[in-house]
């Protein structure tokens, strides 16, 4: 991580009922485009997802903003810092899903599933076992290509190639996720979140969600028990656990806008 970097970085998410999206969607493009920010913000019945870049005080004053409007108060950001704007354009969307799963009984805003922070986990996998005991498991709800790029060491990986895959593969791989203390992940805690909701509809209740996902535990401690790189959806490619970008950052490399808002939605 390096502050003095000029681009400030987010990706934020929050499940929250919507429905003014359409207004919502004008005052939001009109706010992002006049403080000069590019990414995408994803806008769906379900909840808000959005990945910004711009200078450090346009961003956080967009936030701010943002956060007052009660229902986006919990917002909570992940930062990271690039030499480059890596995006091209800006976009804000209306979308069914925020990110997609295709399972209409998923309804986050009603109800978070357990969490494990980033400083408990790594005290968790250090010993080997939670506070209680059980074994940690460690379960990667990222497509096949993400998880790549690197993951959490000795982490379950189903090669999904998209999270529409994920509720069929929890069925046929149940079996091994039982006795154990299953923690979800993802690279900014919005697919970890809904699939540890739908495990625990199925009954599994020994399922955490890492808070905040890879970038979030990056930024609290590190790369512990992580080999690799986080892949991340805009021009940087991947970052490192110190969040720095592992690319050359070049523009030319920056995800096309419209392939961006695809695959942040599955």
């Amino acid at each position: 991580m390096n502050p003095n970097l000029p681009v400030l970085n987010i990706s934020a998410y929050l499940f929250v009922p919507l429905t003014d999206r359409e207004t919502l969607r004008e005052q939001l493009f009109a706010a992002a485009e006049a403080r000069a920010l590019m990414g995408s913000v994803l806008l769906a019945e379900e909840g808000i997802n959005m990945f910004l870049a711009g200078t450090p005080d346009n961003v956080r004053a967009f936030v701010e903003e943002l956060r007052a409007d009660p229902r986006f108060a919990a917002l909570a950001p992940k930062e990271s810092w690039s030499a480059r704007q890596p995006f091209r354009r800006l976009l804000v969307k209306l979308k069914r899903e925020i990110i997609r799963m295709n399972h209409p009984a998923i309804r986050p805003a009603a109800g978070r599933a357990p969490a494990v922070n980033a400083p408990t986990l790594k005290r968790w996998l250090d010993q080997g076992h939670d506070d209680a005991g059980k074994p940690v498991v460690m379960l990667d709800t990222r497509n096949a290509f993400e998880v790549d790029y690197g993951s959490f060491d000795d982490a379950i990986d189903w090669r999904i190639t998209k999270f529409t895959e994920f509720p069929q593969a929890v069925i046929d791989h149940r079996a091994q996720l039982e006795g154990k203390t299953v923690v979800s992940f993802c690279t900014g805690g919005i697919r970890c979140e809904k699939a540890a909701i739908y495990m625990h509809d199925l009954g599994l209740t020994n399922v955490l969600q890492l808070e905040g996902g890879i970038l979030k535990y990056f930024e609290e401690v590190g790369g512990a028990h992580y080999h690799g790189d986080c892949f991340v959806f805009d021009g940087r490619e991947a970052l490192a656990p110190d969040l720095s970008a592992r690319s050359s950052e070049r523009s030319a490399r920056a995800v096309d806008d419209h392939d961006l808002a695809r695959k942040l939605t599955g």
